[in-house]
């Protein structure tokens, strides 16, 4: 067994400590076991930490619920993820009240290039289920994973639709991995097993209480690049995610209803105030997102002859099989203002592409 695993369990399961708190003792200790291994004085010093906090960190016995932990993880193929692993995900350590460890059933990369939400009501209506479906489909080329909470409603149909299309999906859940919640899910959940997984911050045991719900929420709005409402009221799990997502500094979107549908207020209002996007097709993600495929158009001019200093360009860069500005000028022997113009001409062509840096590469 990893001892610095072990620690770092046990610390998540003193009580009062939290992910802050848990955050600011090990940057001051120098890691999880170190905190236990801190004498009374030492952990007095850190500023924030008050008696309590150091009297649970000297009295609690949690090292053998955390050995039971590792067990259960042994046993069912749960990976834990520290804060500081590579496999956590990195877009949460960007939001300041992120867990210290997550627990994960799966194969997507959680890490994925580009990562949408998707959230809404546990009443979906068709109307709700008919453009969750339509969304997803539709940004399924732009190589997506589809986060949601496994709840009825929209989740479930973001997270079906996404099997269906075999689309990477991950359900955060709000408890522990030894059960699935609700049980109507369970068949949905072993499907997302295979091209997706299932994540939580909550040890086994841990039922799925109220209170664990919107911690749930931070976890899905602080993963994703994009978070969609697809049908909410005016309150809810749906509209707390959306106001973290904006807390996060995430991309809101929403899909607008009718003005008397009561799982429309919500997106409407959000869209109303300035907190999302109105988003009616998937194109208009892409859009926003810049997601598009940009495929330069191969037009009449791009089989049109070049002049004599675009086919010296074009011939240098392509032997080099891509070259930077000051090479360029050094090896074509040109006046700076001739290859600049020509440049730009190869570029207008569709001829060149420009790289970060001001690289130039032919494109065929």
């Amino acid at each position: 067994m990893e001892t610095s695993l072990l620690y770092q369990i046990a610390l998540t399961l003193i009580p009062g400590i939290g992910d802050v708190n848990g955050k600011k003792l090990i940057h001051y200790c120098g890691s999880a076991e170190a905190v236990f291994a801190s004498s009374k004085k030492e952990l007095m010093a850190i500023p924030g930490i008050g008696t309590a906090t150091v009297n649970s960190i000297l009295n609690q016995n949690v090292l053998h619920r955390a050995e039971e932990e590792i067990n259960f993880m042994e046993q069912n193929n749960i990976t834990a993820l520290y804060y500081e692993d590579p496999d956590f995900p990195q877009r949460l350590l960007n939001c300041y009240d992120h867990p210290l460890m997550l627990y994960y059933k799966g194969k997507a990369n959680l890490n994925h290039r580009r990562i949408v939400a998707v959230v809404g009501t546990r009443k979906a209506s068709s109307y709700g289920r008919r453009y969750c479906n339509e969304l997803i489909e539709g940004l399924k080329e732009s190589n997506i994973l589809v986060v949601s909470g496994l709840a009825y409603g929209i989740d479930s149909c973001a997270h079906q639709i996404s099997v269906d299309l075999d689309i990477p999906t991950v359900g955060v859940l709000g408890h522990g991995l030894d059960l699935i919640y609700p049980d109507q899910n369970k068949k949905l959940a072993m499907e997302m097993s295979n091209n997706g997984g299932l994540l939580t911050e909550f040890l086994s045991k841990t039922k799925p209480d109220r209170e664990h719900f919107p911690q749930r929420n931070r976890i899905v709005s602080g993963m994703c690049d994009a978070l969609i409402v697809v049908e909410s009221g005016v309150k809810g799990g749906a509209m707390i995610t959306a106001e973290l997502a904006n807390s996060y500094n995430r991309d809101v979107f929403a899909v607008p209803g009718r003005l008397n549908d009561h799982f429309s207020k919500g997106c409407n209002n959000l869209i109303k105030t300035n907190r999302a996007v109105l988003v009616q097709t998937a194109d208009d993600i892409s859009y926003i997102m810049g997601w598009e495929n940009k495929v330069q158009p191969k037009q009449t001019q791009l089989f049109s002859e070049l002049n004599e200093e675009e086919l010296l360009l074009i011939e240098l860069i392509k032997q080099s099989g891509g070259l930077g500005l000051d090479l360029i000028m050094m090896k074509s022997g040109m006046q700076p203002s001739v290859v600049a113009g020509t440049l730009l001409n190869l570029e207008l062509k569709g001829r060149l592409q420009v790289l970060p840096g001001k690289q130039y590469k032919v494109l065929d």
